[in-house]
């Protein structure tokens, strides 16, 4: 179940297993905490130091080991849905976007993703690849998710939230007496579609059933009482979800574009080694693996095919001790993609090659200073390298940053307390350096209950995409309705994309009223109210388009033509060339709420609801409106339970998500509305021998209706799984 945030019994940090690599409880005695649910606190982190979940400063969701194994989601996108506050779209077999308290789009670029503290955020791109998270899911101990802007403690890119998967440490798996596991899922998915043509006549299409498959492993050991060490590998494939077939629901009605969808595949393979010190001087660990995909990914120019053996391989050690902590990271990322829309002025796809690596260096440390601070600080260096076939930046294929971080928590008596800190970050890439200040001040009636005002200032930085894409590519138009004429129906015609190097970094500035309590050691109850104004965003805009003194390449017509078109309604122009730009500010606002309580020990209840306002927009080009940017769902709301009495598991969630606004893949002609959609998912298993073999059903959308979560996305019908686990 969603942020079971007080049953889990045990000390978890946000920032890594850094924060919790000490001796670990059992399975079976984090079951016999369920057991006696809400008498113990869950302690988690928003600022990377040990705090009870009703003092941290923000609001913060986590999900379970239990729900990760139990929940019938075979992605993190579908496991995130149902924590208030988080959009998710699915477009197609493997890409998911996630952002929170704002609108989602095809490259969620301000949300930034952790796997035990180390960053997965693609700087080339300025985007998460989730599929690309090399963990094993029953490694996974929870997934954190700070909902708001967290740039204060993490630094760039952690602008809407964060999103962190803990993983279990080698002896913690091991001393459970289930060191080795094996996990084996084979499902079939609908992919019978429907849509309407030009004239609002209905259309069908029948395909067969997709299928999926995975299998994940690992084994864990403590060698001795220093050397403990973890294996895991996996792998996932799947058929490709059906395509929208007819017009979008749009003034244009725009047929969907014809390409061959592909499934995914994505094998896996991680190790790592810790070494506990002598005396209790600390842990030390390392740490590699490496995950491929392959399949669709969308983007403003359309989708691309990523290539087979595409890959993210990392490196990790560090060092802990209590809250200190120095490490250091490398990710090697390495693939290539052709897009399947755009084509370049030869004729070919048009190709997007890639290979980057980034090194990072970190440190930070925790001391309380008397009775009334407690001190948090530390900072961090990364160095980036691009070879990107879009971007070829002779000269400027490498990027600097680094950045330090400072915040007090003061003790203001029995019943209050005061968060305030900041951080300031310089990247080679911007001209000045970004100080991201936070503040917060708790008011504690009770120590179960906590009332927060909250405010905080983050960023994203641009991706190297932004500041020094350079291609050209051919675009089309479809001219019949306003000019019946065979020559131009459609016409082709080249655009160039040119980057910006003198980028701004986008800025959010969010306040937040918030709650957080416990009631009866039963049930744990948030709320927020946040506003949240974004500034400087980075948009993709033409700058120049064809007219009658520059008409495209091969215009056979007067050039005086172009200018009429574009007097149509609605109007017919042809851009040129387009850029990145800053500029406009958003204004979002909505209000969370949640309820997470435990009937008794067997059952566990959970109920959310979230509602964002319709963004509004100041300083936006003339020209330009509240079309130009997606709008997120209005209306979300989840709802759900899960069981776990004697041989017996299961669970079962509600979640509805009203209608989005997408207009971020290719042009207007191809901006619409997504329809609101309810989805019932379940799953139900059965322990077996003395619970070593578990066997599961696990069903989503089990309606069967037809979501389209992107208005040029994938379609997602009924998914049906049967899962064996084994563990040793």
């Amino acid at each position: 179940m969603i942020a079971r945030l007080a049953a889990a019994g045990l000390m978890v940090m946000l920032a890594a297993p850094a924060f919790a690599q000490g001796t670990q409880p059992s399975n079976q005695q984090q079951n016999d905490q369920n057991a006696t649910t809400y008498e113990e606190k869950v302690v988690v982190t928003a600022s990377k130091s040990e705090e009870q979940l009703v003092n941290a400063p923000a609001a913060v969701s986590v999900i379970s080991t239990e729900t990760i194994q139990n929940s019938p989601a075979t992605n993190i996108g579908d496991l995130l849905r149902a924590v208030p506050g988080v959009n998710v779209s699915q477009t197609s077999a493997r890409d998911v976007n996630i952002t929170t308290r704002g609108a989602t789009s095809t490259l969620s670029t301000s949300q930034l993703a952790l796997v035990d503290g180390r960053s997965v955020y693609l700087d080339f791109i300025g985007m998460v690849m989730w599929d690309l998270v090399p963990t094993n899911p029953d490694e996974i101990r929870q997934i954190e998710v700070i909902r708001g802007p967290a740039s204060a403690i993490w630094g760039a890119n952690a602008m809407t939230g964060v999103v962190n998967v803990i993983t279990r440490t080698p002896r913690e798996l091991a001393r459970s007496g289930r060191g080795t596991q094996l996990t084996i899922g084979v499902g079939t998915f609908n992919r019978n579609v429907t849509g309407v043509d030009a004239l609002g006549n209905p259309l069908t299409r029948d395909e067969s059933s997709g299928s999926m498959f995975y299998v994940n492993g690992s084994h864990a050991e403590a060698v001795n009482d220093r050397w403990a060490f973890k294996l895991a590998a996996g792998y996932l494939t799947q058929d490709p979800l059906p395509r929208p077939i007819g017009v979008i629901p749009n003034s244009f009605l725009t047929p969907y574009q014809s390409f061959t969808n592909e499934g995914t595949e994505q094998p896996k393979f991680d190790g790592r080694v810790d070494y506990d010190l002598a005396n209790n001087n600390g842990t030390v660990s390392v740490e590699g693996g490496v995950a491929g995909t392959q399949g669709l990914i969308h983007s403003g120019i359309g989708p691309f095919n990523v290539s087979k053996g595409s890959k993210l391989g990392y490196f990790m050690t560090r060092y802990q001790k209590g809250g200190r902590r120095v490490a250091f990271f490398t990710n090697l990322l390495n693939g290539n993609a052709n897009n399947l829309l755009a084509f370049q002025p030869n004729g070919r796809p048009l190709p997007l090659d890639f290979n980057t690596k980034t090194f990072d260096v970190e440190a930070n440390d925790v001391k309380a200073i008397g009775t009334t601070h407690v001190l948090s600080y530390g900072g961090n260096f990364r160095h980036n390298t691009f070879d990107i076939s879009l971007a070829p930046a002779p000269g400027a294929d490498t990027r600097n940053e680094g950045g330090a971080y400072a915040q007090d928590e003061i003790f203001l008596g029995k019943y209050f307390r005061w968060v305030v800190g900041g951080r300031v970050d310089k990247f080679s890439s911007i001209d000045n350096a970004v100080f991201s200040p936070r503040t917060t001040l708790m008011i504690k009636p009770q120590a179960d209950h906590t009332f927060r005002v909250s405010f905080n200032r983050a960023f994203r930085a641009p991706s190297f995409i932004n500041n020094h894409i350079q291609t050209t590519i051919l675009n089309q138009v479809d001219l019949r309705r306003v000019a019946p004429i065979p020559q131009l129906s459609p016409f082709i015609f080249p655009i160039s994309a040119v980057g910006n190097p003198g980028l701004n970094q986008e800025t959010m500035t969010a306040y937040e009223l918030g709650y957080t309590g416990v009631l009866k050691k039963r049930a744990t109850v948030t709320a927020a109210v946040y506003w949240n104004n974004t500034d400087n965003g980075i948009y993709f805009t033409p700058t120049v388009f064809y007219g009658a003194t520059n008409p495209p390449p091969g215009w056979p017509l007067p050039p005086a033509v172009l200018a009429l078109l574009a007097l149509n309604n609605p109007p017919v122009v042809l851009p040129q060339s387009f850029t990145y730009l800053n500029f406009g500010r958003i204004k979002d606002k909505g209000i969370e709420l949640g309820v997470d309580g435990a009937v008794n020990r067997h059952l566990n209840v959970f109920t959310n609801y979230s509602y964002q306002w319709m963004p509004k927009i100041e300083d936006f080009p003339p020209g330009t409106g509240i079309a130009d940017i997606n709008w997120p769902s209005k209306n979300r709301f989840n709802a759900g339970f899960d069981f776990n009495y004697q041989h017996l598991l299961g669970n079962m969630s509600v979640n509805y998500t009203d209608s989005a606004y997408w207009q971020d893949v290719l042009d207007v002609r191809f901006a619409g509305t997504t329809d609101p959609y309810t989805t019932v998912n379940a799953g139900i298993g059965v322990k077996w021998l003395r619970d070593r073999v578990t066997t599961s059903l696990k069903m989503m959308n089990i309606g069967n209706e037809q979501v389209q979560q992107h208005i040029f996305g994938d379609i997602v019908k009924r998914q049906i799984v049967g899962e064996a686990r084994f563990t040793f």
